[in-house]
């Protein structure tokens, strides 16, 4: 069973979280979720266990629990729908996507228009 855990205090280490959640069975897994660029954890992670039985006393038993001052949130993990994944090249701001100068008036270089600068 994968089991989502959240409110974890930043400074928790992984083989912390194993620790906790050993107390109740095997743990085949376990992912603290950082920032890609900062490497700083995000507050939550997965932990994978085994046996689904285990599992739910380890959740159970630790959903609330205090962890470093911090109540924790755990949860069986649910996939998400595939229709509900976040899409990073959707256009949200509506209408036109064209950038800054307001589009087709190009205002530079040649002029080939009626002006010919006296030739």
């Amino acid at each position: 069973m994968n089991i989502f855990v959240g409110s974890l205090p930043f400074s928790i280490e992984e083989a912390d979280l194993r620790e906790s959640f050993e107390a109740y069975g095997a743990v085949d897994s376990v992912k603290i979720i950082t920032d890609k660029f900062t490497g700083r954890s995000k507050g939550f992670g997965f932990v994978e266990m085994t046996n689904d039985d285990e599992a739910q006393k380890a959740i159970d038993e630790l959903n609330g629990a205090t962890v470093q001052g911090r109540a924790i949130v755990v949860n069986k993990s649910e996939p998400k729908p595939e229709g509900e994944r976040r899409s990073f090249n959707n256009n949200s701001r509506g209408g036109d996507s064209r950038g800054g100068y307001g589009g087709g008036n190009n205002r530079g270089g040649n002029d080939r228009g009626g002006n010919r600068g006296g030739y």
